[in-house]
C-alpha cells in the first residue's frame, strides 16, 4: 500500500517559532551584539553544564543568536550547537544552522542523502524548544560577559 506523501504542520511549525521567540527573549534579555550570557543548568548543588547564548547580528526587525551547551560529557559527544533567527515583526524565532547544516526545508522525501526526516524543519524547532525551557526551568544566569 502506497504511503501518503508527508504535508508540512505549518500551523504547528508556526506555534512551535512562536513559543521559542519568547522562551529565547526571557532568556536573552537585552543583550547586545558579542554579549554572552551563561546560563548554568543544574538543581541545587548538582551542576549538569551550562547553555551559552551568544548575539551574533542585530538589525532593525532581526537577531541571529548562538546557542550551545557545554558539560561533563563533552570530550565523549559532540554538544549542541545552533543558530536561531528571531523575526522581531512576527515574534517567531527559527532554528537556521544546526550542527553547521544550513538550509532546511519544509519537508523531505525519505529516504535522501543526507537522511533527513520528513518533518526535519519541525524537529529541529522541537529541540530548540525543549532545550530552552529546559533552561528556563533548571537554569541560573549569574552574569554577562562580554
Amino acid at each position: 500500500m502506497p504511503r501518503a506523501a508527508y504535508v508540512t504542520d505549518l500551523k504547528t511549525l508556526q506555534g512551535e517559532c512562536s513559543a521559542n521567540y519568547w522562551r529565547l527573549s526571557r532568556l536573552l534579555g537585552e543583550l547586545e551584539i558579542g554579549e554572552v550570557r551563561e546560563v548554568n543548568l543544574g538543581d541545587h548543588d548538582k551542576r549538569f553544564g551550562a547553555l551559552w547564548l551568544e548575539v551574533l547580528e542585530v538589525a532593525p526587525y532581526t537577531t541571529t543568536v548562538s546557542i550551545s551547551q557545554s558539560g561533563a560529557l563533552d570530550s565523549f559527544v559532540e554538544t549542541p550547537r545552533m543558530r536561531v533567527q528571531l523575526y522581531h515583526d512576527v515574534r517567531m524565532a527559527e532554528v537556521v544552522d544546526f550542527q553547521r547544516q544550513r538550509h532546511f526545508d519544509g519537508r523531505y522525501r525519505y529516504p535522501n542523502p543526507r537522511m533527513h526526516q520528513p518533518d526535519e524543519k519541525l524537529q529541529l524547532n522541537r529541540f530548540l524548544g525543549e532545550w530552552l525551557e529546559h533552561g528556563l526551568a533548571h537554569g541560573h544566569s549569574l552574569d554577562l560577559i562580554r
